[in-house]
Formats: C-alpha cells, structure tokens, sequence
C-alpha cells in the first residue's frame, strides 16, 4: 500500500530519525511506540502528508486514500453531528453528481450509434460500480451504524456540534474517519474521549477493517487487542516487531539486553584501543601503528542504549498539613439532574491516607461525585469535610482554568511555593514539556498540551487530598509510570477515577463501584477486586453489566410470550425471510445490468437500472421495518 523509504527528519542539524525505511500493507494494525519526542506524531504526519521529511520520501502504491485523527480539530459553527457525518462521504456525493449528469445525458441524446455515446455508457458503468463499491446506496444506515456505536444516541444526531464538548466532537471525526472507508487509518490516542463500551466497538471495528492502520496510544489493552504490529522509534532508528504491544515488550528487553552486553563488549574494546595508541604514540616506529588505530576507532559506530530508567525521575507530590483522622464522611448522599437520578443514598468514611480508585460504567456518577468531594458540587444528604482538609483537583476540563496569556513556565512557576520553585523544569520535563516548550503561550497549546500542564501544576502545590478525574489520558506509557510512582509516594489521601487497570494496579488499596445509581464498597486493591468480580479486566465489568442490563428488558425465554404474541413473531419472522431473498433477487438482477453496462445497454436498461435500485432501497426500508417489529419480542 505504501513503502517508507530512508526517512530522515532533522531540526537544526539534530537528527529525530534517520534512514528509516517500512512497508504497510493491507491488514497491518501497526503500534507505533517510543518515547514523547521521539518523532511518532512526526512520522504521523509525514505520512499523512501533512508536512514533509528531511531526507527520504513514502511512495503511495496506486491510489491510496489516507485518514488522519489528530487531537487537535476545529468544527465550523453551523452543522448537526448528522451532517459533519455525511461530510465523510464527499467522493460519493461528487460521483451521484456526475451520474445524474451522465443518465440525462443518456436520456436526452439520440445519436446512439457513436463513439461519444458509447463513451457515455461506458462511463455510466464505471461509475455506477464505483458508487456501489463505496456503499453509495447505504451510507444513512451507516452513518447511523457508527455514531451510535461510538456512543451517540438518535436524538443527539440532529444537535448542533457546538452543543457538544471537545471529547464528543473528537468523537463525530472519528466518525467521519470511520465512515470514509480510507486504505489507511493513522490515530492518535483515539480512545481518549471514549467509554468503555464505545472502545470495545471500536476495538472490534478495526480489528475487521479491510485497510490498515497505525495508531499511538496510551492504552495498553487497546494496543493489544487491536495491533499485530509494532514500529518502536528510538535513537533515531525504528524497530519492527511482528507483534502486539506486550509481547513487543518482552521482545525488546531481550533485545536490550544483548545491546547493553554487545555496548560493554564494545566499551571494552575501545578502552583497550586507547590505551593500545597511547602507549604506540609514545614510540617513533609504532607511530602509524597508532594512527591505524585512531582511525579503525573513527569508523566504529558507538552503539546506543536507550534510557528508560523511570525511577531515575525523582518526581513527588508534595504533601501540607496533616488532616484530621476522617477526611470526608457521606450521609445518604444523592445527586439528579432534572429526572435523571445519578446516584441515591451513598454512605461511607474516607480515612486519612487511603488511596481509593472509582470504578463503573461511564454515566454512572463517578465523576459527578468526585465533584461534589472535590468542590462542592450541589447534592442532596449530607458531606463532611475533616478538620486541616486541602484539596488539589484535577478534572477532566482542567483546561479552562489556565491564563491564556501566561507561558507553560510563568504558569507551573506561579503555582509552586519557594520549596518547589527549583523542580519546575524537572516537573515540566517529566510532562513533556522539555527545552523551547516551556516558553510556549497557554494560548497555542493544544487540549492535550493543556491538561498535562494543568497536571504537572499539581505536583507544585502542597496537598493532602488528591481527587482526580481520568488523569492519565494524554500521557505516555512512560510519563504514566512517573504519575504512578508519585502517586504511590504521596503520603496524602487519593481518589482515583479512572478506566485503566495497570494504573491502578499497584496503586488503589479500596475500591468503590458505580453501578445502578448505587455506590458499593469493596476492601482490597484491583487484583482482588477483579477476583472477587471473577473477571479479568475492567472490560469484562462493563460487558457483563451491559449484559445484566439487557436481561432485564427481555422476557427470560419464548415461553413467557403468549400464543398470540409468538404467532405474531413467527409471522414476522416469516416476512423477514421472504424480504431477503427479495433482496437477493433485486441485487443479483442489479449485478447483471452493471455487466452488461460494461459492452453496451439501451435507455430502457438504464430506466431499469433506476427502478431496480429504487426497489431495492423500499426492500431495505421494508427489512428494518420488520427488525425493529422483531426487537420488540
């Protein structure tokens, strides 16, 4: 499909890669893994030909269609979800144009016997098959399809995209993505605006796509239940793994661990060739000896080893008074919104020290009530704060909180204290911002950009209670660990609402889960916690409450349904049959027409053809009809 071929990316002389040459090909479900600043949102944009390599070039094999989901999108005001949508199907609209163009052509001209006319019908064919082939004659059901399975409701799909907030407008791009049907999908961190259950679909929708994708990601089990691939970018070269992210792992500590072995063997024999020249240099006829030695050294190519070393990165929370013995204390706790009831009756103690993880089904009030604990948030029953309590928040939209006319270092400067004030840059670097970053304006940071600095504020301030809201969604693999092992060191109170099971693995001593506008406690860390559940991941949890959620709504088996009632079904059953294999009958008779559209045809074919594809959409109208009839039983 595309062929990368001696790549080559330099600022000012420095090399980010270099002579970096891979095929992707159809069915490639590619990794792309490295450190931040490595080049993977370089090497995205390259091939999405959105900016242009330093040396090298990628060769486009035929016509290859490439989608690219970015973080950073801009919606003109204006538009339902519906219709940004449809603007996933431009090709197509631009083919209906010139058919219906070609067919009044055919309809209005007599001169049947020339070339001009042939060229007509010819045409008509190419593209009639082409419309086809792009699923001209599906894309409501399609556009339906997507959305709702990236977590849309019917009644969103006529809604301004302005009403929406920046995650559920990233949400309708990957739609459009989705939609488009390109040979190459390039994602970055797709799953950060999306729920469980919308990554579960999406995980299966790019598992059955026909064309390839590269994506980055924070979210390990994603990479893994997605990718069979993976293009690690470090010290300026990539490595090609044939396999998802942890066995790449596995795969590249062993290969890391012969490179530190051949580095030593190396280290070795260059200390034994100075120390060789040194001693010849000293000697009149060793002399060009030593000069063949210095150069046998200029030719060697000093093998690198990556650092990767985490717990070099003395990163740590810092902690204010001590509080009382009972940090927050819950009495018959509720919120609603409206009729919408989120949760009702929540009672329990959070004690000084505790590191608690919130766990559910989005929707289920997790957020909600971490902020009615963290600031207030209007609730029915009663919250007591203890005594010398100090909350540091970090939310979701922490974003509009930072001063638009500040740079990232005057920002993390204004939140630290004189203790602090010395680790600013080491706090910055550790969030990724490293160098001429720091002197960025708030104003020209992206949503990612602006929620790590908002986080990294954090870690300047002295806290006692740490509430935060999903605060790993646009880190590394790598600046996660560091979050990690601060969090871990943090003497304070913590509550955690996150998605992510390494995370919390390690991390959360108690759980509190979300589920059916109740909140229910469980004494022990994640492992247990999913033992006790007898289940291997959060995933799992959110499946089987989906699945206990359907069982509710649907009799248990057909032997509750009344005599009349399964008579009913039957018959519908039996409409549904005869309606598919009309559907067969109509698409095999359209089959026919577009072979014979590719010699010759007549205008009564081309009236035909038209009938023909209007019935087959009534025949599909008709089919859904009765689904949605077969549903209700």
């Amino acid at each position: 499909m595309l062929s990368v071929q001696n790549l080559g990316v330099h600022f000012a002389g420095n090399y980010l890669f270099r002579d970096v040459s891979f095929r992707i090909n159809k069915g490639n479900r590619i990794g792309l893994a490295g450190k931040n600043g490595a080049g993977k949102s370089t090497l995205l944009n390259i091939l999405a030909r959105k900016s242009e390599a330093s040396e090298g070039e990628v060769v486009y094999e035929g016509e290859v269609n490439v989608g690219f989901l970015t973080q950073d999108i801009d919606f003109e005001k204006g538009r339902t979800v519906w219709q940004e949508a449809g603007r996933a199907f431009e090709r197509l609209n631009t083919i209906q144009e010139k058919i219906d163009y070609t067919n009044q052509q055919l309809a209005e001209r007599t001169d049947y016997e020339t070339e001009s006319y042939a060229k007509l019908v010819e045409d008509i064919a190419q593209l009639t098959e082409r419309f086809h082939l792009l699923g001209g004659y599906n894309t409501d059901a399609e556009i339906e399809k997507i959305l709702m399975g990236l977590g849309f409701r019917n009644n969103d799909f006529h809604r301004q995209t302005t009403e929406f907030s920046g995650g559920w407008r990233m949400r309708v791009e990957l739609a459009k993505l989705l939609l488009q049907q390109n040979d190459v999908l390039l994602l970055d961190e797709p799953t950060n605006h999306l729920d469980i259950d919308s990554i579960i679909w999406l995980e299966d929708f790019l598992k059955d796509y026909q064309g390839a994708v590269v994506l980055v990601s924070h979210d390990i089990q994603f990479l893994d239940n997605v990718t069979n691939r993976t293009l690690e970018i470090a010290n300026r070269q990539i490595h090609d793994y044939k396999a998802n992210y942890s066995k790449y792992i596995e795969l590249r500590n062993e290969r890391r661990e012969k490179l530190e072995q051949a580095q030593k063997n190396q280290e070795q024999y260059i200390k034994h060739t100075e120390q060789l020249i040194d001693k010849f240099r000293a000697k009149a006829n060793k002399a060009s000896m030593a000069q063949s030695l210095i150069k046998k050294l200029d030719k060697i190519e000093r093998i690198e080893v990556e650092n990767e070393d985490v717990n070099k990165m003395n990163i740590r929370f810092n902690s204010a008074v001590v509080p009382g013995k009972i940090i927050f204390e819950l009495k018959n706790v509720g919120k609603a919104y409206g009729e919408n009831q989120v949760f009702d009756g929540v009672s329990f103690f959070i004690n000084r020290g505790e590191k608690i993880a919130f766990v559910g089904q989005n929707g289920q009030g997790k957020t909600t009530l971490a902020r009615v604990l963290a600031d207030g948030l209007d609730h029915s029953g009663r919250l007591i704060s203890g005594h010398n309590v100090e909350i540091g928040y970090f939310a979701q939209n922490q974003a509009v909180i930072l001063n638009e006319k500040q740079s990232v270092l005057e920002e993390a400067e204004d939140a630290s204290t004189e203790e602090t004030r010395k680790n600013v840059r080491d706090v910055l670097g550790a969030f990724l911002f490293g160098g001429e970053d720091v002197e960025k304006k708030v104003s020209v940071l992206s949503g990612g950009e602006r929620n790590r600095l908002a986080l990294a504020k954090l870690l300047l301030k002295p806290f006692n209670v740490l509430v935060m809201d999903e605060p790993t969604n646009h880190l590394d693999i790598q600046s996660k660990e560091i979050l990690k092992r601060a969090l871990k060191n943090f003497d304070g109170t913590l509550i955690l609402v996150s998605h992510d099971r390494e995370f919390l693995d390690g991390l959360a001593e108690k759980v509190f889960e979300f589920k059916d506008g109740k909140v229910k406690e469980f004494m022990g860390g994640i492992k247990e916690f999913l033992e006790n559940r007898k289940v291997q991941g959060f995933r799992e949890i959110e499946a089987t409450t989906k699945q206990e959620q359907n069982q509710k709504t649907k009799p248990e088996n057909k032997a509750q349904l009344s005599r009349e009632e399964q008579k009913e079904q039957n018959r519908i059953k039996n409409k549904i049959g005869r309606t598919e294999e009309e559907i067969v009958l109509l698409e095999n008779r359209i089959s026919e027409l577009e072979r014979k559209f590719e010699t010759a045809h007549s205008n009564e074919d081309s009236m035909n053809y038209t009938k023909l594809q209007q019935e087959l959409e009534l025949k599909m109208n008709e089919w859904e009809k009765w689904m949605k009839l077969l549903e209700k039983f």
